[in-house]
């Protein structure tokens, strides 16, 4: 199920319970690791006012997102087996980090947005420890998910698009709220796949559980900057 040429992840083959156990704690590790690197791409895209494709449009400046992103993602998936696998995914972490910078910029430009900003780091590890611990302690299979996951995944990336031309704030308050049910879902579905042995390596589960992190992260965000966000 869902072994679609960019599943960023999410295929695999059943394993042992030993093996279970060593991909989920090597997938946590690295899962840790990988924030340092989104911290300080993070931080150099905040020092430096960096903006990809800034003096270009906004359609020219996704396009480059998902031709870089898209661009690690693919590395990651063919050196997964090896050690540069994890440093691929660590240089996927860091431009993630830089991608960060502008929504950070734009949050920081309230008085409460350092405050808004740990309001939804805190949100979104709540969200992944409830969504974790009922992924390893439910009986119930949510492997059915998957494929409804995926169609929503692309909704949003449509109805995303689509609003670079519309710049309708009703379509963006809805694509934010949506992405922070479907990723939630999907931290679910992940870190099950993990605990069930359906995903053997821990560098491509990594890359599928920090995306769902960082989605629900910005979406979050943007919300808490629009519906609670102080002008100085």
């Amino acid at each position: 199920m869902n072994d679609h040429p960019y599943s960023f992840g999410r295929n695999g083959a059943v394993s042992t319970v030993e093996t279970r156990n060593r991909v989920l704690r090597n997938t946590y590790w690295l899962l840790a690791l990988s924030m340092i690197p989104t911290v300080l791409g993070a931080w150099v895209g905040l020092t430096t006012g960096f903006s990809l494709f800034a003096a270009t449009s906004p359609a020219m400046s996704m396009l480059a997102f998902f031709a870089i992103a898209f661009g690690f993602m693919f590395a990651i998936q063919k050196t997964k087996d090896s050690a540069a696998g994890v440093f691929v995914l660590l240089g996927f972490t860091f431009f993630m980090g830089l991608m960060l910078s502008r929504i950070l910029s734009f949050v920081l430009g309230f008085s409460n947005g350092p405050s808004l900003i740990m309001l939804a780091f805190g949100g979104t590890g709540v969200i992944f420890a409830s969504m974790a611990t009922i992924a390893t302690v439910s009986k119930r299979d949510f492997s059915g998910l998957g494929k409804w996951l995926f169609m929503g995944v692309i909704v949003l990336l449509l109805a995303s698009v689509a609003n670079v031309f519309l710049h309708l704030p009703a379509l963006m308050l809805t694509v934010s709220v949506m992405a922070i049910v479907i990723f939630s879902a999907y931290m679910l579905f992940d870190v099950q796949r993990v605990v069930n042995g359906g995903e053997t390596n821990y560098i491509t589960a990594t890359l599928a559980i920090y995306l769902d992190l960082y989605n629900v992260f910005v979406n979050l965000l943007a919300l808490l900057g629009i519906f609670g966000g102080n002008r100085n």
